[in-house]
Protein backbone atom coordinates (compact mmCIF):
# COMPACT_ATOMS: atom_id res chain seq x y z
CA UNK A 1 0.00 0.00 0.00
CA UNK A 2 1.26 3.49 -1.12
CA UNK A 3 1.73 6.68 1.64
CA UNK A 4 -1.42 8.26 -0.77
CA UNK A 5 -3.68 4.97 -0.15
CA UNK A 6 -2.71 4.86 3.87
CA UNK A 7 -4.03 8.60 3.40
CA UNK A 8 -7.59 8.01 1.77
CA UNK A 9 -8.04 5.24 3.50
CA UNK A 10 -7.77 7.14 6.56
CA UNK A 11 -10.05 9.65 5.36
CA UNK A 12 -13.06 6.93 5.20
CA UNK A 13 -12.90 6.56 8.87
CA UNK A 14 -14.74 9.07 9.24
CA UNK A 15 -18.06 7.81 7.65
CA UNK A 16 -20.61 7.20 10.09
CA UNK A 17 -19.48 9.59 12.78
CA UNK A 18 -19.22 12.97 14.02
CA UNK A 19 -16.90 15.27 12.85
CA UNK A 20 -15.53 18.75 14.03
CA UNK A 21 -14.88 21.03 10.83
CA UNK A 22 -12.81 24.77 10.80
CA UNK A 23 -14.62 26.30 8.67
CA UNK A 24 -12.26 28.65 6.58
CA UNK A 25 -14.09 29.45 3.33
CA UNK A 26 -17.49 30.27 4.48
CA UNK A 27 -21.30 30.14 1.92
CA UNK A 28 -20.87 32.66 -0.30
CA UNK A 29 -17.23 33.68 -0.46
CA UNK A 30 -15.04 33.84 -2.91
CA UNK A 31 -12.24 30.85 -3.86
CA UNK A 32 -9.23 32.52 -3.38
CA UNK A 33 -7.64 31.47 -7.15
CA UNK A 34 -10.44 30.89 -9.27
CA UNK A 35 -13.76 32.71 -10.48
CA UNK A 36 -16.36 31.23 -8.11
CA UNK A 37 -17.86 31.40 -4.90
CA UNK A 38 -18.68 28.67 -2.40
CA UNK A 39 -22.56 27.69 -2.54
CA UNK A 40 -21.42 25.79 1.11
CA UNK A 41 -19.28 25.96 4.13
CA UNK A 42 -16.35 24.69 3.36
CA UNK A 43 -13.45 23.73 5.83
CA UNK A 44 -11.67 21.38 7.05
CA UNK A 45 -10.62 18.95 9.79
CA UNK A 46 -7.89 20.09 12.07
CA UNK A 47 -4.75 17.96 12.50
CA UNK A 48 -5.12 15.37 9.90
CA UNK A 49 -3.34 15.29 6.44
CA UNK A 50 -4.73 14.83 3.21
CA UNK A 51 -2.50 13.95 0.27
CA UNK A 52 -2.43 17.02 -0.62
CA UNK A 53 -0.40 17.61 2.35
CA UNK A 54 -2.95 20.00 3.88
CA UNK A 55 -5.61 19.04 6.61
CA UNK A 56 -9.09 16.76 4.99
CA UNK A 57 -11.05 19.03 3.50
CA UNK A 58 -14.97 18.77 3.75
CA UNK A 59 -18.69 20.27 2.39
CA UNK A 60 -20.68 21.49 5.13
CA UNK A 61 -24.29 20.72 3.76
CA UNK A 62 -27.42 22.00 5.30
CA UNK A 63 -26.08 25.14 7.07
CA UNK A 64 -27.35 28.30 4.87
CA UNK A 65 -25.13 31.38 6.58
CA UNK A 66 -21.53 31.90 6.75
CA UNK A 67 -20.19 30.00 9.68
CA UNK A 68 -16.49 29.81 11.82
CA UNK A 69 -17.20 25.99 12.90
CA UNK A 70 -19.23 22.86 13.08
CA UNK A 71 -19.84 19.67 14.27
CA UNK A 72 -22.14 17.16 12.01
CA UNK A 73 -21.61 13.98 10.65
CA UNK A 74 -20.11 12.42 7.86
CA UNK A 75 -22.05 10.62 5.60
CA UNK A 76 -19.84 10.42 2.45
CA UNK A 77 -16.48 11.44 0.82
CA UNK A 78 -16.15 12.50 -2.35
CA UNK A 79 -13.02 10.67 -3.86
CA UNK A 80 -11.41 12.85 -6.79
CA UNK A 81 -10.63 10.52 -9.62
CA UNK A 82 -8.24 13.01 -11.32
CA UNK A 83 -6.80 14.62 -7.96
CA UNK A 84 -5.70 13.60 -4.83
CA UNK A 85 -7.80 15.60 -2.77
CA UNK A 86 -11.00 13.58 -1.42
CA UNK A 87 -13.51 15.95 0.84
CA UNK A 88 -15.96 15.05 3.68
CA UNK A 89 -19.27 15.44 3.38
CA UNK A 90 -20.40 16.48 6.74
CA UNK A 91 -24.44 17.21 7.55
CA UNK A 92 -26.74 18.71 9.78
CA UNK A 93 -29.12 16.11 10.99
CA UNK A 94 -31.70 16.87 8.88
CA UNK A 95 -29.28 15.84 5.99
CA UNK A 96 -27.89 13.03 6.94
CA UNK A 97 -30.75 10.57 4.42
CA UNK A 98 -29.08 12.90 1.90
CA UNK A 99 -28.90 10.95 -1.84
CA UNK A 100 -25.74 10.96 -3.85
CA UNK A 101 -27.79 13.18 -6.79
CA UNK A 102 -28.14 15.57 -3.66
CA UNK A 103 -24.44 15.65 -2.73
CA UNK A 104 -23.90 16.07 -6.25
CA UNK A 105 -26.04 18.84 -6.72
CA UNK A 106 -24.92 20.58 -3.51
CA UNK A 107 -21.15 20.65 -4.31
CA UNK A 108 -21.53 21.31 -8.46
CA UNK A 109 -20.11 24.47 -8.35
CA UNK A 110 -16.65 23.17 -7.36
CA UNK A 111 -17.07 19.09 -8.02
CA UNK A 112 -17.89 19.97 -11.93
CA UNK A 113 -14.19 20.53 -12.63
CA UNK A 114 -13.01 17.24 -11.28
CA UNK A 115 -13.98 13.20 -11.57
CA UNK A 116 -15.17 11.83 -8.88
CA UNK A 117 -16.87 9.32 -7.25
CA UNK A 118 -19.19 9.16 -3.97
CA UNK A 119 -17.84 6.72 -1.13
CA UNK A 120 -20.12 5.76 1.86
CA UNK A 121 -18.51 2.81 3.54
CA UNK A 122 -15.28 2.55 5.12
CA UNK A 123 -14.32 -0.34 3.33
CA UNK A 124 -15.09 0.94 0.06
CA UNK A 125 -11.96 2.73 -0.99
CA UNK A 126 -9.09 0.91 -2.01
Amino acid sequence: MTNTQSIKNYATQFIGKNVAIKINRPINSKHPKHDFLYKVNYGFVPETIAPDEEEIDAYVLGVDEPITDFEGKCVAIIHRLNDDDDKLIIVTPALETITDDEIRKFTNFQEQFFTSQIIRKESSLK
